[in-house]
């Protein structure tokens, strides 16, 4: 993609402050493709380093750092507003901030963990979707990225996968209502495990030497916003899979699926 695939657009990535976290990676790719972007976060003075690395690429108006809790629909709600107005419109929402707690099993999760990470992966998508889907659909024009898990991870790994699986088929249902509309809504995922905040510490140290790295995110996560992928919806990216050197339909052959793996339910069936 070219430095100015993303020019004129304005973006929001949510749990975008993590100096180690796919956030961060994926709104630092926006910027350098052109994008202003509103990066959100609950850690303000994670959020504050990372919009300073990436007013470093974009220059200084190119990013609003935005503290809020996606698990409060005001919040939501006030920071698209916020976007609207001072970065003077919005057609990308990326769907990042979550959270994983972990325990050895589903009897020892505890219940406001649950709670928790029921709020961070589930509401908290859903209240910022609901959030940005009116003025996108009013310009004609919009991008719903989600970023979930694979389907080993969400079936064996509790509250975090169930809640991701959740994500996951809101947008299938998402995707499904804004067809036709120059809407879209799809899912992007790293593929393996990836080195992060989240993740770091839970790998014994030889192993977390070949997880991927979250610039993984970075391609796929701008071709995704971009005019280029006008009429892909639905989708679900891997984005270790993801290879610019193969031509476009090449590429989407390796690297993409439908969302929520419809053939394995009535959908699916002829």
């Amino acid at each position: 993609m070219s430095e100015a695939a993303l020019s004129g657009k304005v973006a929001i990535v949510t749990g975008a402050g993590s100096a180690i976290g796919l956030g961060r990676a994926m709104a630092l790719a926006l910027v350098g493709a052109g994008a202003r972007v509103a990066m959100l976060d609950v850690d303000r003075a994670a959020l504050d380093q990372s919009a300073a690395d990436a007013r470093g690429i974009g220059g200084p108006s190119s990013v609003l750092p935005i503290v809020a809790d996606v698990t409060k629909r005001e919040d939501a709600a006030a920071a698209v507003e916020r976007t609207i107005a001072e970065l003077g419109g919005l057609h990308v929402l990326i769907n990042n901030a979550g959270i994983n707690p972990r325990f050895p099993g589903f009897r020892d999760i505890a219940l406001d963990a649950w709670v928790s990470t029921v709020a961070v992966n589930v509401h908290g998508p859903f209240f910022m979707a609901r959030a940005v889907i009116g003025p996108m659909l009013a310009q004609g024009w919009g991008r719903l990225i989600g970023v979930t898990t694979s389907l080993d991870t969400m079936l064996r790994t509790a509250p975090y996968g169930p809640t991701k699986a959740a994500h996951e088929a809101l947008l299938a249902t998402i995707a499904r209502d804004v067809e036709g509309t120059g809407v879209t809504a799809n899912v992007l995922i790293p593929g393996g495990a990836v080195f992060t905040n989240m993740t770091r510490g839970f790998y014994e140290p030889d192993r977390e030497v070949g997880l991927l790295e979250p610039t993984v995110m970075q391609a796929p996560a701008v071709w995704l916003a971009s005019p280029a992928a006008d009429g892909v919806n639905g989708r679900r990216i891997v984005a270790e899979n993801w290879d610019e050197a193969l031509p476009l339909d090449e590429r989407l052959a390796k690297a993409s699926a439908p969302i929520g793996w419809p053939q394995l339910g009535r959908a699916g069936r002829s």
